[in-house]
């Protein structure tokens, strides 16, 4: 099933609560010298215009990043976080929202490489042009990432950023996470494994972080930003959340420093809240 285009949600609040805590894990990462991978299961099309049709159609973004360009008293992890997105922008303009590659790219070194994965065919003719520098550093398959990533655990630099990130739009999207996770920490059991997930009103997403809390043994971060109160209707997301296994360990204060600001400028109604659990070892 391909029908999901993320052009249609760039730049909503999901992308922000996704991208931000990646860009917290790449930063971290960064902080030592040695070399590390990069690997997106679900590469998307890499960059978005947010003036263009896919994205004006619902104008999610302007509920989302939009928010955070228009405060001027953001905490400083959070600017920092819209500075990496300006930097894809001239000047003041909010014009394009990078996805998870081009952030990933954006912290890279030149001795750290990158790995994706994208099974659409016009996402991933969007991705292999946007990443025509190809080469030793970076190098995109159209392949469903569940099944890549095998190939590229472990990595020969034994540190890596893992983002597993599914459209969900099948309930099987959750049960393979789960077997992803499970496979991956059999290969590689020190990744730093970062899977978003849907807020939605039905039992998937808290069953499936349930069980990749036990594969993670002891060792894991969740956090999940609601935007907006459940719908009664039983249909439609209401928020996302992150699962880290193998987090930072400064994560859990800077997430506390920093999600009261964000659920305050991305809520939709009084009912947005955070929450946010861990357990590091």
């Amino acid at each position: 099933m391909l029908s999901y285009r993320h052009a249609f949600h760039a730049g909503n609040h999901a992308d922000v609560l996704k991208h931000f805590v990646m860009s917290l894990v790449l930063d971290y990462f960064n902080q030592k010298d040695k070399p590390y991978w990069v690997i997106d299961t679900h590469a998307g099309a890499g960059m978005y215009e947010l003036d263009g049709d896919f994205s004006q159609k619902n104008a999610e973004f302007e509920k989302g990043i939009q928010r955070l360009f228009d405060s001027n008293q953001l905490p400083e992890l959070l600017a920092e976080f819209v500075q990496t997105i300006q930097s894809f922008n001239e000047k003041s303009s909010l014009e394009f929202y990078p996805g998870s590659p081009k952030i990933a790219e954006y912290f890279l070194r030149t001795q750290d490489k990158l790995r994706l994965f994208e099974l659409h065919p016009r996402d991933f003719e969007l991705l292999a042009n946007l990443f025509t520098h190809q080469g030793r550093q970076t190098k995109i398959n159209m392949q469903d990432g569940f099944n890549g990533i095998k190939s590229c655990l472990p990595p020969p630099t034994n540190r890596a950023i893992i983002l597993i990130d599914p459209p969900y739009e099948l309930k099987e999207d959750y049960v393979r996470v789960v077997g992803c996770l499970k496979d991956s920490l059999k290969r590689f059991a020190t990744g730093s494994y970062l899977i978003w997930y849907p807020l939605l009103p039905r039992p998937e997403p808290l069953q499936m972080i349930e069980q990749l809390k036990v594969l993670a043994s002891g060792n894991w971060l969740d956090v999940t930003l609601s935007v907006k109160a459940q719908s009664q209707d039983g249909y439609g997301m209401f928020g996302s959340g992150m699962f880290v296994a193998n987090p930072p360990w400064k994560m859990p204060k800077q997430l506390a420093d920093t999600l009261p600001t964000l659920a305050k400028l991305l809520a939709l109604d009084e009912k947005a809240h955070f929450t946010l659990n861990s357990q590091i070892s």
